[in-house]
């Protein structure tokens, strides 16, 4: 009889599903497994995950790291904080560092080699298909980690990174910006999507500001400490410091400039893109529009309007004038003003 097992979450557990046709006898058996348990919403019957029955329905067993590579882990964490990187960086590198060790747990650090490394990318990078920015995460985290912490067998100048694909940010036209603006009824949420797109912050960028960070008499934002360990300014138009002197007397936030429903309490990541996935759901927008969207939009319609390039890299917070020059291959203005040959044509 055809049966077929998988590892699931539900009701917040760990659990194994295992799903066959409708058979009496092998009711009967299953039933007779501890914790076993049927589920209606599945339409199959679950246990508990855990070595015995991985090993029962023929399951990969987990692999756990031994204390030796989770106690370096935790080292090269440690020495990624005493240099400031930023919380998130920390956690992409050593959860990096940890899938590069999972995938060579049976063998000793110090034997580690540049080999190693090339065999990685391509026997479980490539042949899982992961991006060549998951690939660059961790080639990063494996030079860092090597040359920092571990000092072994690895030539770190001689790890090499895969070739980017060369993408065009994702814009939208003003009319599809003024349509997500303008769907929030509530005013925090109108609020924080429109600051976003009103001065091309990230979303971290946002969610960090404080009340103080808005000077409208200068009629600039403070942008501080954001990607790079880098405090920089962006004009503020009159028309965002009106909406947020709105929001500001209806909320009256106290430590950050967007808080969540327990006062002093930072907006959350997740429910500022719930804000920005019930905006496009109410104006119909069906593309997998992003928070970051919002940005390179800015950024765009900056350069359309006619903005110095140099000024753009500055409000944005590039380090480099290339990360800015992508704009100029996604701007329509100049492209709206070349006629085709096929007009020409008598079709």
């Amino acid at each position: 009889m055809n049966w077929e097992a998988k590892l699931i979450k539900h009701k917040g557990e760990c659990r194994i599903a295992v799903y066959f046709e409708k058979n009496a006898e092998w009711i009967a058996r299953i039933k007779k497994l501890d914790g076993v348990r049927w589920s209606s919403s599945l339409k199959a019957w679950h246990l508990p995950d855990n070595e015995e029955n991985r090993k029962r329905f023929k399951l990969d067993l987990p692999i756990v790291l031994s204390e030796i590579h989770l106690q370096k882990i935790e080292q090269f964490k440690r020495w990624l904080s005493s240099k400031r990187y930023s919380p998130n960086t920390i956690n992409t590198y050593s959860d990096a560092l940890h899938t590069f060790l999972k995938y060579y747990h049976n063998k000793p650090i110090e034997h580690i080699s540049n080999e190693d490394v090339i065999a990685f990318n391509n026997e479980y990078i490539l042949k899982n298909n992961f991006s060549s920015s998951f690939q660059n995460q961790v080639v990063n985290a494996v030079k860092l980690f090597f040359k920092q912490i571990q000092g072994a067998n690895i030539n770190v100048d001689l790890v090499h990174r895969p070739k980017r694909e060369k993408l065009l940010p994702n814009v939208l036209s003003k009319e599809e910006i003024n349509q997500i603006l303008n769907a929030p009824n509530n005013i925090k949420h109108k609020a924080m999507l429109s600051l976003i797109y009103a001065c091309g912050l990230r979303r971290s960028e946002l969610l960090n500001l404080k009340p103080n960070d808005i000077d409208s008499k200068r009629g600039v934002i403070i942008i501080r400490q954001a990607k790079g360990k880098k405090d920089r300014i962006a004009p503020l138009s009159e028309k965002i410091v009106k909406m947020l002197r709105e929001y500001y007397t209806a909320f009256k936030p106290i430590t950050w400039l967007f808080e969540g429903q327990e006062i002093g309490n930072q907006y959350s990541e997740k429910s500022l893109e719930s804000v920005l996935k019930q905006a496009l759901a109410k104006c119909k927008i069906t593309k997998p529009v992003s928070l970051h969207w919002l940005r390179h939009s800015y950024a765009t319609h900056l350069l359309e309007n006619g903005t110095d390039l140099r000024f753009i890299q500055e409000i944005l917070g590039h380090k480099s004038s290339k990360t800015t020059e992508i704009y100029t291959h996604v701007s329509t203005k100049s492209l709206q003003k070349i006629k085709s040959p096929f007009d020409d044509l008598d079709i």
